[in-house]
């Protein structure tokens, strides 16, 4: 590619950093025997705040054979000079046209990228259906938390990755070059590689409907294919690879810090979560793995901030040990350091204290439910005094702004469960203004953000309807009208078309990737930017194909019914997840595995997971939510007279 006219290209658009390259740690190789173009389907400030991202490129690079390279996708600006040009999408690295790759791997993290792949591919002059692409072409692949169901991207991609991708990708490239080494053709090397765990071939299998157009199965049309796609699971984070050096851009991203996943995995078992099911079991990091990461990562990127995350940081066995080192070691350097997910009953004020002392931002709290009626359907274990004594805590603290994060529209949801968001948001306001005044800085600043439920696929609610449209605006008016007036707060919705597709394309099945294609012709594209959202080539695209929305997002599955993704085995027994539906319907819940085992993995509990063997697991779980707390709640009894745990 012309070097010269890109550059000239690059500086008319808005934000030119976003495809420059040459960032501080970006690797460069010389001429490697296979080519993998690793693409997030979203704007560079997104995609390179995504950890997973950063840790694969960093372990395909470590290989002698590959060179790992990023692409994103271009903004609308940048596509409309690439198309006025006549010029392909390219790497950042090399700046080389997409097509000349062995590979061309997406991170699939939300539903509403698909139509961003397209673009992708329809601007480095590839097919978009893996039918059509001949033997010339990269091979497409996807990995990601939506390939939990793939079927809707499935006809679109040659192979997908199902689980922790860590191994799976050295798998996948050992396989590959062994393949392309012997001159196998594309079919025998995807025979190859589906014998990988965790790599699904959607071309191996065949969607069937029934006589009213629903999905009835899945059918195998290559032998040697498993029947059912196993996810992968990385079982020693200890031992497996980190990001390497970071990648600094010339830009602001979302996520401009070094991120410490402290453990992977989380048993609290919230019936809505599809994360807390699909990266079961738990498994951490040592403080002494992470602290060595993080002075390698600070010494090379020149970074002033650490995030400790996870799906619930306060959970962490060796949270209390590990907090005041990380501060005693950092602080003294202005290096802040961060908890983003904490839940409320795991609010640990000494040590946050100490850790916002470098820099005071807000802390987000999720109580998820209004009424403890509704937080007992989902399973989310906290009560109303746990928030008010973790807000408490905060304002006493020092911190003057909280988020209170809800969702609208869950199961059994009623418009008294709607209120008591507005009741809980007036508590924590007097709880604010009831301080003394020389306390209370420049005032509170409260936000209740409302997001709408979709059902995911692997969790209790899978088998759950989203709400209407129509009766999500009437619900968010609802809440609107009844926080109006409270001191200090101020309320922030989700656009509720956005999250009607997500939840069409969450439980979807093959004939969905028509529609996106249609849309994607019509001009969708960003579909999860609210002001790029086209509402009419999405209605337009499902019309042309003789199907809505309602009959994937908005119905209601019977429980036995078949469902699209029933080939895909999250290790997560449907068993249990049935079992955990229904004592939704009773509104009974069901405790932490890590203090008893609830049997989610069925027979395969005693090889996947051993926190229910007798090796202190409830001095793990003492540990890591503080003793105190942790014995009050040997008091509390659900209905069953099992113990509660969260």
């Amino acid at each position: 590619m012309d070097k010269n006219k890109l550059n000239r290209l690059i500086a008319k658009v808005e934000k030119p950093a976003r495809y420059m390259g040459g960032e501080l740690n970006m690797r460069i190789k010389a001429e490697a025997e296979f080519r993998f173009a690793l693409c997030f389907p979203d704007t560079y400030e997104i995609g390179m705040s995504h950890l997973g991202s950063r840790i694969i490129y960093n372990i395909l690079n470590k290989r002698a054979d590959t060179y790992c390279e990023r692409v994103y996708a271009p903004w609308v600006d940048m596509e409309e000079q690439l198309r006025e040009n006549n010029e392909p999408l390219f790497s950042l690295e090399t700046r080389s046209p997409l097509r000349e790759f062995n590979v061309i791997g997406f991170s699939l993290l939300y539903e509403m990228c698909y139509t961003n792949i397209l673009t992708v591919l329809e601007l480095s002059g590839i097919p978009f259906l893996a039918s059509e692409r001949g033997e010339d072409m990269p091979l497409i692949a996807a990995g990601g938390p939506c390939v939990c169901n793939p079927e809707p991207v499935a006809e679109i991609m040659d192979v997908m990755f199902f689980g922790d991708g860590e191994e799976l990708v050295n798998d996948f490239m050992d396989a590959y070059a062994e393949c392309r080494r012997r001159g196998l053709n594309k079919r025998d090397t995807l025979i190859e590689l589906s014998k990988i765990e965790g790599v699904y071939v959607p071309a191996f299998y065949k969607a069937e409907y029934d006589e009213n157009g629903n999905f009835s199965r899945i059918v195998k049309t290559e032998p040697s294919a498993p029947d059912r796609i196993t996810r992968r699971i990385v079982r020693n984070l200890d031992a497996a690879e980190f990001t390497g050096d970071l990648v600094v851009p010339y830009m602001n991203i979302v996520h401009d810090r070094v991120a410490l996943e402290i453990f992977r995995g989380c048993t609290r078992g919230c019936r809505f979560c599809q994360a807390g099911f699909i990266y079961r079991p738990i498994r951490e990091r040592k403080p002494k793995t992470l602290i060595d990461y993080a002075d390698r990562q600070l010494g090379c990127t020149g970074y002033d901030e650490i995030s400790l995350f996870s799906l619930s940081s306060g959970d962490y066995s060796e949270i209390h040990a590990m907090v005041p080192e990380i501060l005693e070691r950092y602080t003294k350097n202005r290096v802040s350091v961060s908890l983003p997910s904490l839940r409320i009953d795991s609010f640990l004020k000494d040590d946050l204290e100490k850790m916002q002392s470098v820099r005071k931002g807000g802390l987000t709290f999720a109580p998820e439910a209004g009424t403890q009626r509704l937080r007992d359907v989902i399973n989310k274990g906290v009560c109303e005094e746990d928030l008010l004594r973790a807000v408490g805590d905060a304002f006493e603290s020092g911190w003057q702004g909280v988020k209170l994060y809800f969702m609208i529209g869950l199961p059994t949801e009623t418009d008294e469960d709607i209120l008591g968001i507005a009741e809980l948001a007036r508590k924590v306001s007097r709880l604010f203004y009831q301080m003394p005044k020389d306390k209370r800085g420049k005032g509170l600043r409260c936000t209740v953000s409302a997001s709408t439920f979709v059902p995911k696929p692997f969790t209790p609610f899978q088998w759950e309807p989203q709400i209407s449209t129509e009766e999500v605006l009437r619900r968010q008016a609802l809440l609107r009208s009844a926080l109006k007036g409270i001191r200090g707060v101020e309320f922030n919705c989700h656009f509720s078309e956005t999250s009607r597709l997500e939840a069409c394309f969450a439980r979807g099945d093959r004939r969905l990737a028509k529609v996106i294609i249609g849309a994607y012709k019509r001009g969708a594209r960003f579909d999860s930017w609210d002001e790029r959202f086209k509402k009419e080539a999405w209605e337009e695209a499902f019309a042309e194909n003789g199907l809505t929305v309602e009959q994937f997002g908005n119905r209601h599955i019977g429980i036995d019914e078949p469902l699209a993704w029933q080939h895909m085995d999250s290790v997560v027994g449907m068993d249990y997840l049935r079992r955990e539906y229904l004592r939704s319907r009773e509104g009974i819940v069901t405790g932490d595995c890590r203090l008893n085992c609830n049997g989610c993995f069925g027979d395969r509990c005693g090889t996947l997971c051993d926190m229910h063997k007798p090796d202190s697991v409830w001095e793990i779980r003492k540990k890591a939510v503080g003793s105190e707390h942790a014995q009050n709640e040997d008091s509390r009894k659900n209905i069953e007279g099992e113990e509660l745990s969260e």
